[in-house]
């Protein structure tokens, strides 16, 4: 049984080292061997568990959980990092699970931000400069490298690696241990080493409420540019033609404009 001490409305263990410049919220937990530095900001109701380090100039929202042994907003392991003012920014209702690894960014003012509602699992590591949207599952050691990106409602499975500057789509869904050199177009599912697209992700299209109409128009899309045999530069001009807008065809439009690495391509044996 942990004993906490109660200093108003938050229940915050003895053990406890909390920076002066902290801002804790109200109903907060911090259990013991916490570490807490400076600038640091804790949102009302989020439960920071024992021996977890919430370092320099970190924000963490509402109602986030961060387990043992975890450590949210240390310097960067980069050698470009000389030292200055960064930030590091998560959202309400994320779980940060043991041994979680997230680092504030490079250079001045740059922050690496997290959304709400993630589930960062046990042993993930987001590197320096990083963007994760809304609703993001990390498996068990998955690990994102500096200045990727991640939309919202992406499914990252255990010990795939991302490179840097990579972007996965929303509603992607990458296999487990599969490695990520180039973007992962919106919608779709990757796999291997390195990752090549097996299909939609219709399951996690499903789930995210996207209209039926929609996700017909999104498979139409996802033909023209894997199955046709066009350039990627063709197959946007084709989509742009012959699929009727809507707001996810816009996106996966704008995703694939915006791709500096490359797509994923499809994997040969993929019917």
């Amino acid at each position: 049984m942990i004993n906490l001490e109660n200093t108003g409305e938050n229940l915050i263990h003895p053990t406890a080292v909390i920076a002066p410049s902290a801002k804790i919220g109200q109903n907060v937990i911090i259990g013991p061997y916490t570490v807490i530095g400076d600038e640091v900001e804790i949102g009302d109701g989020s439960n920071i568990g024992p021996n977890a380090v919430v370092a320099n100039y970190t924000t963490i929202g509402k109602d986030c959980r961060i387990f043992q042994f975890a450590s949210v907003g240390e310097m960067p392991q980069d050698l470009k990092f000389k030292g200055e003012k960064s930030y590091t920014f998560i959202g309400d209702r994320t779980v940060i699970r043991e041994g979680a690894t997230i680092h504030r960014a490079t250079g001045e003012g740059n922050e690496t931000r997290i959304g709400s509602d993630c589930l960062l699992m046990a042993y993930i590591h987001i590197a320096h400069n990083c963007t994760l949207g809304n609703h993001v599952i990390m498996s068990n050691l998955a690990s994102c490298a500096g200045h990727a990106t991640v939309e919202d409602r992406v499914v990252i499975g255990g010990m795939a690696g991302v490179h840097q500057f990579v972007k996965i789509g929303r509603n992607a869904m990458v296999g487990g241990m599969s490695k990520l050199v180039q973007d992962v177009v919106p919608y779709t599912i990757v796999d291997g080493h390195p990752a090549k697209v097996v299909g939609l992700n219709n399951v996690g299209i499903s789930r995210a409420g996207i209209p039926l109409e929609s996700r017909r128009l999104i498979k139409k899309a996802y033909k023209i540019l894997y199955r046709s045999g066009l350039s990627l530069a063709e197959a946007i001009a084709v989509i742009e033609q012959e699929v009727d807008s809507c707001e996810e065809v816009e996106h996966f439009l704008r995703f694939l404009r915006n791709a500096e690495r490359g797509i994923c391509r499809e994997r040969r044996d993929v019917e």
